[in-house]
């Protein structure tokens, strides 16, 4: 971004936050320009940026958001996350911003943190959690080379924005903390994320269409570039849903990594928006069982479309395209139609992946939450209350043992989807509770019965 002006700052002794505003509200007001936040420690309450700002942390500059909920009631946002309606940085119907430098935020999850639930391995997070970034309605906006650790909840959060751009951006979160996703886009058209480097408990990088208080898609998802990225996640590392209230298209992840995940790539279509002309290309991933309840369970690549609420159909994946996938998993790839919407004309092509067995035993079940189930959860969750809705027979609903054994890939209630060259290397002699089986396909009869293809 071309600077008109500079505004440096340097640190202060207290919060600093009327300063900071200032700074940006008369920078934006004159025309645009930079505040340089200058090396050393910088506190402050929440930020709005403004139309043609640049936030710049020089480097050795450290922002430290204070680590109260309370302290954001004045950067409120339109759009409820996990019942957080408050980001740390936020900007509405701004043009032309950016959050730049070599410098770091450091947001302060740990005095988020309420408990240690040890029978599923997380924290217990607080009731209400800010988010640190999240840019509304705005358009040309660019966040790049920000180190930014231990966010309280989602991290950088775009809504129904435009011509965005995230570059080599570092994203260290607490593994142990729910809900800490990475990068959202929430109905964001035109968007370029890459060479950024993330490791956090929830989605590494995450495309969405979400309500808004009207209850009605806040728009569509499209024209999304992901590209050299670097992912670990204890949820879905570069993924699709499950909030699909509006159409997402035209979407590429490529040349991307990842490693000590529980799912690599993931579509979900839950909330009738169709998802189409999607492409996964030349990404290496690495894929770990979890604990029961955990969201997946090892697999390279999760496909699925099923009906969250009965009387809304969820819409269609068309389109999608899996090629050249390189590394291994302990659970397997699963596309899966349990809604009358389906998934059409998906090709996996030059998939070589090694199968080898994890130690807990949790991926020969495959998932399909959230469910209906999961809209009125119970208290219990351990803070991922959604995550471990169980059954009057105490099992997590939404998790289902494959028929016979875990395959290597698994296709139910699909039709159209070509495989070629794809190759599953599988230990021998199978570990017990794998199908012998490197494919099962279900389809359904005419008569509505399950009719077997292996």
């Amino acid at each position: 971004m071309s600077s008109v002006s500079l505004v440096a700052i340097e640190p202060a002794k207290g919060d600093d936050t009327v300063r900071l505003q200032a700074a940006i509200d008369g920078l934006s007001a004159s025309g645009g320009g930079r505040v340089e936040l200058t090396a050393g420690i910088h506190v402050c309450r929440g930020l709005q940026l403004k139309s043609g700002v640049d936030l710049h942390l020089a480097a050795g500059a450290i922002l430290r958001p204070v680590p109260d909920y309370a302290a954001y009631t004045h950067t409120s946002v339109s759009v409820i996350a996990e019942k957080s309606d408050r980001g740390m940085i936020v900007a509405k119907d701004a043009r032309r911003i950016s959050l730049t430098g070599a410098g770091r935020i450091e947001a302060g999850c740990d005095s988020f943190i309420v408990g240690d639930d040890e029978t599923v391995g997380t924290f217990i997070p607080a009731e209400f959690r800010p988010r640190v970034v999240v840019f509304e309605g705005c358009d040309e906006v660019e966040i790049s080379s920000i180190h930014i650790s231990r966010s309280p909840m989602w991290t950088l959060h775009f809504v129904n924005c435009t011509d965005v751009a995230v570059r080599n951006v570092t994203i260290d979160n607490d593994r142990r903390l729910p809900n800490t996703d990475g990068i959202v886009l929430d109905a964001c058209r035109g968007a370029v994320i890459e060479d950024c480097r993330i490791s956090t408990a929830d989605d590494g990088i995450c495309l969405k269409t979400s309500i808004g208080p009207d209850r009605i898609a806040i728009g569509r998802c499209e024209n999304i570039l992901v590209r050299r990225c670097s992912v670990q996640s204890l949820s879905c590392a570069l993924k699709i849903g499950t909030e699909t209230h509006g159409d997402v298209t035209n979407v590429v992840f490529e040349d991307c990594s990842v490693s000590s995940s529980n799912r690599a790539l993931g579509v979900f279509s839950r909330d009738g928006g169709r998802i189409s002309n999607v492409r996964f290309s030349r990404i290496a991933v690495d894929c770990r069982e979890t604990p029961d309840g955990f969201w997946g369970s090892g697999e390279a690549l999760t496909v699925n479309v099923v009906d969250r609420v009965t009387e809304r159909t969820a819409g269609a994946i068309e389109n999608l395209v899996v090629e050249d996938i390189t590394g291994r998993m302990e659970g397997a790839i699963t596309v899966i139609s349990t809604s009358s919407a389906g998934i059409g004309n998906a090709s996996l092509a030059r998939i070589a992946l090694d199968q080898q067995p994890g130690q807990l035993g949790t991926a020969r079940s495959y998932d399909l939450r959230p469910t209906n189930a999961d809209l009125s959860p119970k208290a219990d969750g351990g803070g991922r209350a959604n995550a471990w809705t169980r059954g009057s027979d105490g099992r997590v609903i939404g998790l289902e043992h494959y028929p016979g054994g875990m395959p290597a890939v698994y296709v139910a209630g699909v039709t159209g989807v070509l495989m070629n060259e794809v190759r599953i290397t599988r230990p021998t002699p199978l570990p017990q509770g794998w199908n012998k089986n490197d494919a099962v396909f279900e389809t359904a009869a005419p008569d509505g019965s399950g009719a077997w293809q292996n």
